[in-house]
């Protein structure tokens, strides 16, 4: 596995990671005992990068994660995230960043993960009622204390990065970012690249649908999140069938896979972006981490250009909801 570098504070991890979050949460059906293979896969295969979050379950991903890491603990790097909070009935309520939550969340990510430090702990949604400075200020205690390694950000506006950056050192933005997600190339990626910022895009795949393997919305579990998500909705899911439709042509071309495409060009885009494609699955895990052997030509490029060219997607990202807790 080929490594990049994340910021320029001296966190290297493998070229692709892994999202575990469908593995507890959100992407119908969980099978415990498959996603622990997948991880321990992972790490066989070189990936060393792996992704959880509080809310992920919640609370039941990074005990799993931990578990399937804990033999390996000092030849992987784990990330996970506060602030994406979650009421006693499962609903989403604001984001929270004050720093007394920030310390307890981070308090119970470290017993649920089984560790004595996480390596990358990032703030999951931008409270807009808290000063980014404080909980970031906050967050750079647990620096000096050893709980955390490196700190980032998600969903983060340009704005919001640079009062975090000038606070504490910020070492990775993780947002969405895909074929069909090119909404941070205008201002974000800029503004990280200026700042010596890394950039770990999650949902690379378009959440599966990249992966030309969801022909249709209703082949989606009813606990699946996807079947409420505004792009899989039917009309603009009919809608997004082209841009798969022309990864469909060029993967055969090349003899590889619509996602391997989808991957490679998210990884072409720059060796300070790290893409954590998600999956509970090993025969997945293969085809992703596979990817990172592809090698996209500037013909190649400029026609996914013209095949998922910015703005082309119909849809947006998450419900209504949802969006509100998007920093822009």
């Amino acid at each position: 596995m080929k490594m990049r570098r994340l910021g320029k504070n001296g966190l290297t991890v493998s070229a692709i990671g892994l999202g575990c979050m469908g593995m507890s949460w959100a992407y119908g059906a969980v099978d415990e005992t498959e996603a622990s293979a997948t991880i321990e896969r992972a790490v066989e295969l070189g990936v060393n990068f792996f992704d959880s979050a509080d809310v992920y379950g919640p609370f039941t991903n990074e005990i799993l994660v931990g578990q399937a890491l804990k033999r390996v603990r000092d030849r992987v790097v784990i990330a996970t995230k506060f602030g994406n909070r979650r009421g006693a009935d499962g609903r989403p309520i604001d984001p929270d960043g004050r720093p007394a939550y920030m310390r307890e969340a981070c308090d119970a990510s470290l017993k649920r993960l089984g560790v004595d430090y996480i390596d990358l702990y990032y703030q999951h949604r931008v409270d807009r009622k808290t000063p980014i400075e404080e909980t970031v200020g906050a967050m750079a205690e647990l620096v000096r204390q050893g709980k955390v390694r490196f700190i980032g950000l998600s969903e983060a506006s340009p704005r919001t990065i640079r009062r975090a950056h000038a606070v504490h050192p910020i070492t990775a933005l993780q947002s969405e970012y895909s074929l069909w997600t090119r909404d941070h190339e205008q201002e974000v990626i800029p503004t990280l690249r200026e700042l010596g910022i890394g950039f770990v895009p999650y949902s690379p795949l378009g959440r599966g649908f990249l992966t030309g393997r969801i022909a249709t919305p209703d082949q989606l579990e009813e606990s699946d999140f996807r079947r409420h998500a505004p792009r899989f909705q039917r009309d603009n899911f009919n809608q997004n069938l082209r841009i798969v439709e022309g990864l469909k042509q060029m993967a055969a071309a090349k003899g590889v896979t619509p996602g391997q495409i989808a991957l490679a060009w998210v990884m072409a885009q720059g060796d300070d972006i790290v893409p954590i494609p998600g999956t509970k699955r090993r025969q997945y895990l293969e085809e992703n981490v596979a990817a990172a052997e592809v090698t996209l030509t500037a013909d190649e490029l400029r026609r996914l250009d013209q095949i998922a060219p910015r703005g082309a997607t119909a849809g947006e990202r998450y419900p209504e909801a949802a969006m509100r807790n998007i920093d822009r």
